[in-house]
C-alpha cells in the first residue's frame, strides 16, 4: 500500500459553529442539553461506551442513550456482559457522542453506578416485548452455537409467556454515568478546533478551561 495516498476526503471544511469558553454554560449538563438539541438526528440517541477489560485494552461499543439529567447519563445493559463486568470492576467508563450534522463531539469520563431496581423494572416493561424476550434467551456476550439456537429459544419463550407479563431478569438493568470530566469539541477551519474542558473539582464545582486543538 502506498501510504502517501488516501481514498478518504481530507479536505473536509469545519465552518458551521464556534465554541467560546467564556460563553459556555457553567454546568456541562446544561451545555450538553444545548448541543444535544442542536445536533439531534436519529443517530444522536446512540452513544459509544468504552470500558477497560482485564487485559488492559479498552473496548468500545454503541449503546442506546435512554435519558440524561442533571446527575448524568442513563443506559441499560446486561450486568454480566463484557461491558457490565468491566463496569462492575472499575466503576468507570468513557462515553463519546458524535454529532456530525453540527460538526461536534462530546467526550465524557464518568463514574458509574446501578440505578434503583424499581426504575429498571419500570423501564423494562416499557420496551418492546420482543426485546424483553431476547434478554431472557441467553446472557449477553456468551457464546451460542448458531442463529437457529436463538430463534428456537425465542419461539419457546413466546409460547411460555403468551398472555403473561415478562419479568425483568436480575442481570439486566440500568447504569447512571456520573461525569467528572466532559470535553466539548467543535470543528473549526484549518484544524484550529475549539475544545472546552469541564473538570469537577473536590468542591463539586465545575472548572472550565480551553485545550489546544
Amino acid at each position: 500500500m502506498n501510504y502517501s495516498e488516501s481514498p478518504f476526503n481530507i479536505n473536509h471544511i469545519y465552518d458551521k459553529f464556534k465554541l467560546d469558553e467564556t460563553k459556555v454554560r457553567k454546568n456541562p449538563m446544561e451545555q450538553f442539553d444545548d448541543w444535544f438539541a442542536d445536533g439531534q438526528i436519529n443517530e444522536t440517541s446512540a452513544v459509544s461506551v468504552s470500558t477497560v477489560e482485564e487485559d488492559g485494552c479498552p473496548r468500545t461499543r454503541m449503546v442506546l442513550l435512554n435519558s440524561y439529567n442533571w446527575d448524568g447519563f442513563i443506559f441499560y445493559t446486561h450486568y454480566d456482559s463484557r461491558k457490565g463486568k468491566a463496569i462492575e470492576k472499575t466503576r468507570q467508563a468513557c462515553l463519546h457522542f458524535f454529532l456530525p450534522r453540527v460538526q461536534r463531539q462530546i467526550i465524557v469520563k464518568a463514574n458509574l453506578e446501578r440505578i434503583p431496581e424499581n426504575v429498571s423494572d419500570r423501564y423494562f416493561q416499557m420496551i418492546p416485548r420482543g426485546n424483553q424476550l431476547s434478554s431472557l434467551i441467553t446472557r449477553q456476550s456468551k457464546q451460542v452455537p448458531n442463529r437457529d439456537f436463538l430463534t428456537n429459544k425465542m419461539h419457546e419463550l413466546e409460547k411460555e409467556f403468551r398472555g403473561k407479563e415478562i419479568p425483568r431478569p436480575e442481570y439486566w438493568g440500568g447504569y447512571l454515568a456520573k461525569p467528572y470530566e466532559i470535553e466539548f469539541w467543535q470543528g473549526r477551519g484549518d484544524s484550529l478546533h475549539d475544545r472546552v474542558l469541564y473538570n469537577l473539582t473536590a468542591d463539586l464545582e465545575w472548572e472550565i478551561s480551553r485545550l489546544a486543538p
